[in-house]
């Protein structure tokens, strides 16, 4: 059995499809009893028919930018499952946001609450029951390498995501003595319906699955921060090193993602 098996309590957000559905189904191969939580409930329910063992799972529909729905589902987790020992906030949305556009500031306020706000939240009931039961414990956000450079029309994204690494190395700080440990996983191109959207080309596309199974063994080896897959780190390391001005001749005319109809 792998060390990955032991961790066998996992509470997963945006678990209905994309990245937190192949957590979830990778998860419970390895026999896990989950919480999962997204907002489409007859998805859900699906998804946790296809499992093993589905009577051992918990799932809450709601949105994660509600928190008081949110922390009643930890508190239900934990008191379910006898405590926790892996949060993932993997819940996220995003859109092309132009900031010339008016409309666009509540598409900003959207992607943020969602994807750095809810972070925040699906953590915080959990570090205090986590503290107390001692053992392996992790905290996992799902980054992106979209947080590493900021790309044109994707401000929204990109900032949220920027935001998330930068909270989750203040959390890791934070939790530094308590053996929490904080992991960031950036994905880069991952097969997703989020991706299907996207109208350019995205180099080292993964496969949601294969992505799940590298990322439950870092998390399960508690690194700090991981991208994948690798290449895309190389990628990543050569955009944050490259010189504002050669990064801007590079990327000035780069496709955009489209952007969110609104009324």
């Amino acid at each position: 059995m792998t060390a990955a098996a032991h961790a066998d309590r996992v509470f997963i957000t945006g678990a209905s499809s994309g990245i937190g559905a192949a957590l979830a189904r990778e998860y419970a191969a390895r026999g896990a009893t989950l919480g999962l939580v997204a907002r489409r409930g007859e998805v859900l329910d699906a998804l946790v028919a296809s499992l093993p063992h589905p009577e051992r799972h918990c799932r809450y529909a709601l949105d994660v930018q509600d928190h008081e729905a949110l922390a009643a589902a930890a508190r239900d987790f934990l008191a379910h499952a006898g405590g926790a020992d892996i949060v993932i906030a993997s819940a996220g949305i995003s859109h092309g946001t132009l900031t010339e556009r008016p409309e666009d500031l509540a598409v900003f306020e959207s992607v943020f609450a969602t994807n750095v706000n809810a972070t925040v939240a699906t953590f915080a009931p959990f570090i205090g029951p986590m503290k107390a039961q001692g053992g392996r414990r992790r905290l996992v956000a799902i980054g992106s390498v979209a947080g590493v450079r900021g790309m044109r029309g994707a401000g929204a994204y990109c900032a949220s995501k920027a935001a998330v690494h930068a909270y989750c190395e203040s959390l890791r700080l934070e939790l530094k003595s308590s053996g929490i440990r904080v992991v960031t996983i950036a994905p880069g191109y991952i097969d997703t319906p989020m991706t299907r959207n996207n109208r350019f080309p995205m180099p080292f596309l993964m496969p949601a699955e294969r992505f799940a199974a590298s990322a439950v063994r870092a998390i399960a080896r508690g690194d700090s921060y991981r991208v994948l897959p690798w290449q895309m780190g190389a990628v990543a390391k050569l955009l944050r090193a490259l010189p504002n001005g050669l990064f801007d001749l590079l990327f000035a005319r780069a496709p955009t993602k489209p952007r969110k109809e609104t009324a």
